[in-house]
């Protein structure tokens, strides 16, 4: 789905992303980990069009689409979730979420304006989207809560929610399970692996490795913004220098 192709991002004397080439595979779920500060995150604003790449390329389903912004790639289908979840807290969860297909709709200004029947049509269409994807990952209850009201776990469905409204094809999700409990990050495992039965590429960063190795298809290495190692999970864990680097000798193969 996504060919990533000796990709760097270089910030003045910085080198955050360095040669990086490697492929995230459709219907998998394709994961990046790596000690902090190697890099993850920038890899990711890069593949989303947060950012430019100093040099590389990077092809969506065959097309060239490394000078693109994160706009036109979240009309490609490229969705992304961040590792702090930022909503409107004075604001219901449902109109938190009604935000994502808008870019997916055509009214303008002069539709404003003379509140016309396209923009209405369009608002109920963006707004049973919203409703679609709230009742997808398990928060349809609190719909009408303020956002500023909810947990950190259900912050986290939100943002996927939110992603699942722009009608993705792939999803990037950084660091997902990010301050939850152990019952609730399998929780949001489960969310993840309901994601790619239903056609949703999945790649994401996060450093629970226990997730990890039981979630992912795919996991790809990083450190010092280096590619170090790729590979079906268990691959990854007997590698002896991700061991090195990040994993620790307790995640070794026995």
């Amino acid at each position: 789905m996504l060919e990533i192709e000796s990709l760097s991002k270089r910030f003045g004397g910085l080198v955050a992303v360095d040669d990086v080439s490697t492929r995230i595979e459709a219907g998998k779920v394709n994961a990046i980990i790596g000690p902090n500060g190697a890099g993850k995150t920038t890899f990711f604003n890069l593949i989303s069009g947060t950012h430019l790449p100093s040099s590389g390329r990077i092809r969506f389903k065959g097309e060239d689409v490394t000078k693109l912004g994160a706009d036109r790639m979240a009309q490609l289908g490229v969705a992304r979730t961040f590792q702090s979840t930022a909503l409107f807290d004075r604001a219901s969860v449902l109109d938190n979420l009604i935000v994502g297909h808008r870019l997916r709709t055509r009214s303008g200004l002069w539709d404003v304006l003379t509140h016309s029947r396209r923009l209405q049509q369009e608002q109920r269409i963006c707004r049973d989207k919203a409703r679609e994807a709230l009742d997808f990952v398990g928060l349809s209850a609190i719909a009408a809560r303020m956002a500023g009201d909810i947990s950190q776990e259900e912050r986290k469905r939100a943002a996927v929610a939110l992603a699942l409204a722009t009608e993705p094809s792939l999803i990037l999700l950084d660091e997902p399970a990010g301050g939850v409990n152990p019952e609730e990050t399998e929780g949001l495992a489960d969310l993840i692996r309901k994601l790619v039965k239903h056609g949703v590429t999945v790649c994401l960063v996060e450093h629970k490795m226990n997730m990890i190795m039981k979630l992912a298809d795919r996991i790809m290495v990083l450190n010092y913004g280096r590619k170090i190692a790729e590979g079906a999970p268990a691959e990854i864990r007997a590698n002896p220098a991700v061991i090195d680097a990040y994993l620790g000798s307790e995640h070794a193969e026995v």
